[in-house]
């Protein structure tokens, strides 16, 4: 087997560390745009697709497994993760897909589908609609339910193409916004309604197949997020029920073997104040928070994808082991409406300590742009419960050194930080609930800044500095304090 990762940053370079343990040759592809990132040399081989936008051209994926001799890709998440003419483009071209089938990912990765799987099988579901592609039958279903109501894109998941809708007077602009960005990022622009359920807390089972059998992992908690997209997830769930766990990976397991699921796929669920639990959709794919899974099970989610993809049995299920918690860095500013951001990676130092794990996708000197998705890496902490877990993130998070693009690290270090997240009243609108100030910039940074910016502190020829380094000036202050 030579696996093509058919992805780039983060997520690429964890696959391509497994391959590695594994000892399986990888091959990387890059655009003009990553033709320095980290991706692509840590693979074996590594083919130039050209473009920017040339992750998502199939053509281009099967030319560079075929000039690259790979017979096998996996996909990561995003990109071509959930398209089913992909994984029909890899099978007609003699390569195995490390991931479901396409009939599965039909069945499972359609919203409409998925949730019309669900209830025949009698698991709950938000009350909602199906066919809502026509403004008038939105508007119908809308007043039937009452506002404030959701319109999500059906073909596809991540957060796009979803609307919410608080009155009569929203729907039309968000019909049509919602239709247009599910076409834009899916090709199809099919929707769904669901009464728009809060407070809730988002609550995932991460499962693994092998087209006859189904194991979960238990679950992560993902209710932490930011129009739809999260930014800290943590495993276990902070505050549901044991009775309501089993009954949601009951019903996940229930879902895959009724598809014949293969691979690693993630079912979605909203859990609500009096603790029911309501069916959402599910991810056919590898999901960005499946390391806070691996860090309190043991079982590398990747290498499973891959032994499965070769005809291996699946891992035991394993009982979760302590807490973990991720938090996304990504290049934004969430004091200015979460601009994404842009420039070159001045400096860099990631944290190296107990129970702390690095998910990264840049490098000092590489120059993040905004062609691709902000996010930069994944800062994972385990812990024997939540508190250890919880206070070693926002260590390593204060540790953290990254200069140059304007992130969002002390948003995240203001956040782990908040009583609600210290008690667990972690729901899908708290964060937008809250303000969040900016923090005042320690002066001790502000005199080192401005003392290396005077033409005194220029480097002289030859490389050597007339002036101190920045950082003689800030004593014990610490990046992300």
């Amino acid at each position: 087997m030579k696996v093509l990762v058919a992805n780039r940053g983060e997520i690429a370079c964890r696959i391509l560390r497994t391959l590695e343990e594994m000892a399986i040759p990888s091959v990387a592809v890059f655009t003009d745009t990553d033709r320095d990132a980290p991706h692509v040399s840590l693979a074996d081989d590594a083919v130039d697709l050209g473009a920017a936008g040339e992750y998502l051209a199939i053509p281009a994926i099967l030319k560079a497994a075929g000039k690259s001799g790979a017979t096998a890709i996996h996909p990561g998440y995003g990109f071509l993760s959930q398209s089913t003419p992909f994984v029909r483009a890899c099978t007609a071209a003699g390569l195995t897909f490390i991931g479901p089938s396409p009939e599965a990912m039909e069945a499972l990765g359609d919203k409409r589908g998925s949730r019309s799987m669900a209830e025949r099988l009698g698991i709950p579901v938000v009350a909602g609609a199906q066919e809502v592609d026509q403004l008038s039958r939105a508007e119908e279903a809308a007043e039937r339910l009452g506002y404030p109501v959701l319109l999500k894109a059906a073909g596809g998941g991540g957060g796009r193409g979803m609307r919410l809708v608080r009155g009569r007077a929203e729907l039309r602009e968000a019909h049509a916004a919602a239709r247009r960005e599910g076409m834009a990022s899916f090709a199809d622009d099919r929707l769904i309604l669901e009464k728009y359920l809060s407070p809730a807390r988002h609550v995932e089972i991460q499962i693994l197949g092998n087209g006859r059998d189904v194991v979960a992992l238990g679950e992560r908690e993902c209710s932490l997020q930011r129009r739809y997209q999260k930014l800290i997830e943590e495993a276990p769930a902070a505050q549901v029920s044991v009775s309501t766990r089993k009954a949601m990976s009951d019903a996940a397991l229930r879902l895959a073997c009724e598809a014949g699921y293969r691979s690693a796929g993630t079912v979605e669920f909203l859990v609500a104040a009096d603790g029911s639990y309501h069916f959402l959709e599910v991810n056919t794919r590898l999901q960005v928070e499946h390391p806070i899974t691996e860090m309190i099970t043991g079982i590398d989610i990747v290498r499973a994808q891959i032994d499965i993809a070769q005809g291996a049995a699946l891992p035991s299920p394993v009982a979760p082991r302590g807490h973990a918690i991720e938090a996304r860095l990504n290049a934004e500013d969430p004091y200015r409406g979460f601009l994404p951001q842009v420039g070159p990676i001045l400096m860099l130092h990631w944290p190296q300590r107990p129970g702390v794990r690095i998910d990264a996708g840049v490098c000092e000197g590489q120059k993040v742009g905004s062609e691709y998705d902000s996010l930069l890496a994944k800062v994972i902490a385990w812990g024997n419960d939540r508190e250890q877990a919880r206070r070693r993130l926002v260590e390593a998070l204060r540790e953290l050194v990254l200069l140059g693009v304007v992130t969002n690290q002390t948003f995240l270090i203001q956040v782990l930080e908040s009583e609600f997240f210290r008690s667990g009243q972690t729901t899908t609108t708290i964060l937008e609930s809250h303000a969040w100030p900016e923090p005042p910039v320690p002066e001790g940074l502000s005199t080192a800044a401005r003392r290396w910016l005077s033409p005194a502190a220029s480097p002289a020829p030859g490389g050597s500095s007339s002036g101190s380094s920045p950082w003689d000036e800030l004593g014990g202050f610490r990046v992300g304090s």
